[in-house]
């Protein structure tokens, strides 16, 4: 497997520049590290103070990260931020966010990188985003004794971890200082593989996350305007096969109202948003429309990014997509942290609170088109139910907060910044 790595860090770089041409993600990842590593050095060259690093895969990672950052600065004020990302989906969106010092792509992993990039950026302390694994770079923070922590880890027996050729990936662990993990099983899959006394189950810190963005919600008076007294359905980070399942629900449903965020809002998605749903408008478009246009749509189709997570707020039902989708469901808590009632697919094993709100009635899950109409036509009718699932949702959420103090509290006690 050693040598699986080594192979899969010099190809994938080949094969996104192949791929560039054809697939804007790719051109956005192969760009972005363009003279990367001279970009790093001249951002960072006259910076004096100490310095938090936190990787995040994407952007899901990096929302995951923030509340532990957040709460760090907090405490230590005069150290600075370096978020680096993986993915172009959580560079692209996060690069001007306001928390961070400096946003970066990471490097490709090699010893070079990892030692150069190490060397500029001179961090106290590394923060590792869910399961985000990087040979070279953990080797080096361990050579270099910098405190690394896995925040939000959460580990599954079907992971190359803990299959019986994943010894180089079980060697990775021991580079890392300690691991706060999201559930008792994590920490029973790795404590015989990781250092004494390196393991916390701490949660996962999207419940600080949700609850935070929740506190702060953003007011959408065009959104009011659309949804009035109107039944509505959010439907929220939508594929194809989402809208497949939801888009004859919609045609028979007259009386309710649909706001729809797909997953991705390039211009083949939105245009194919707006064939499929009934008396669809981009949120765009809308705002400028006459009062008497207005009352012609039902289908309000979003095409910007971070709207999401506070038009939940607005939902009588909230639909989270990817759940008939091999890529499985997205964010749950989102919703859940407004009270509302949440559907969705039934690829969503993998995410240990879908399975916890299904669990509690917090959360359905439909296999086919058809169980999804007659969920959604029962939720529709059935008030107390409606009530009892939203507020079954609330409670686990603010239930399940807290993780991001714990670690604030680890870094405290081991003393691992100073003020």
């Amino acid at each position: 497997m050693k040598w699986a790595y080594f192979l899969f860090i010099r190809l994938y770089p080949l094969l996104a520049k192949l791929l560039a041409p054809f697939n804007s993600k790719a051109a956005l990842w192969v760009k972005g590290r363009k003279g990367l590593i001279q970009q790093i050095k001249k951002a960072m060259q006259l910076n004096e103070q100490p310095i938090i690093w936190m990787h995040a895969a994407s952007l899901g990672e990096f929302e995951q990260g923030l509340p532990v950052v957040e709460s760090i600065k907090k405490q230590y004020p005069h150290h600075r931020l370096v978020v680096t990302f993986f993915s172009p989906s959580g560079y692209e969106i996060r690069k001007n966010h306001p928390l961070a010092d400096w946003v970066f792509y990471l490097p490709m992993d090699s010893p070079s990188n990892a030692a150069e990039f190490i060397a500029i950026v001179k961090p106290s302390i590394a923060l590792f985003i869910k399961y985000e694994f990087w040979y070279f770079y953990l080797t080096e923070l361990r050579k270099q004794q910098i405190p690394t922590l896995l925040i939000s880890g959460i580990f599954r027996p079907d992971q190359l971890f803990f299959k019986w050729y994943g010894g180089f990936f079980r060697k990775m662990l021991l580079n890392i200082t300690h691991f706060f993990v999201q559930d008792k099983g994590s920490a029973s899959l790795i404590k015989d593989l990781v250092l004494p006394n390196s393991i916390s189950i701490s949660g996962d810190t999207r419940f600080d996350r949700v609850l935070s963005i929740a506190a702060a919600r953003k007011q959408f008076p065009i959104v009011e305007d659309f949804c009035k007294d109107h039944s509505i359905i959010v439907a929220g980070s939508t594929w194809s096969d989402d809208d497949k399942v939801l888009q004859h629900f919609t045609r028979v449903h007259r009386n309710a109202k649909f706001i729809i965020a797909p997953h991705q809002i390039s211009p083949e998605r939105l245009a194919e948003c707006l064939q499929r749903y009934p008396s669809a408008v981009l949120l765009s478009e809308y705002e400028s429309l006459a009062v008497q246009q207005k009352a012609n749509f039902q289908t309000l189709i979003v095409d910007n990014m971070g709207m999401l997570s506070s038009l939940y707020y607005y939902a009588t039902i909230a639909f989270i997509g990817g759940g008939f989708t091999s890529e499985g469901i997205h964010n749950t808590l989102e919703a859940a942290v407004f009270g509302k009632p949440v559907v969705f697919g039934p690829i969503y094993d993998k995410y240990l609170e879908a399975v916890e709100m299904v669990e509690i009635g917090a959360a359905f899950s439909a296999e086919t088109a058809l169980e999804m109409e007659t969920l959604l036509d029962e939720l529709l009718n059935d008030h107390a139910k409606r009530t009892a699932s939203g507020q079954a949702g609330a409670d686990y959420v603010a239930n399940n907060a807290g993780a991001s103090n714990k670690i604030l509290e680890f870094i405290q006690a081991n003393l691992l910044l100073t003020n």
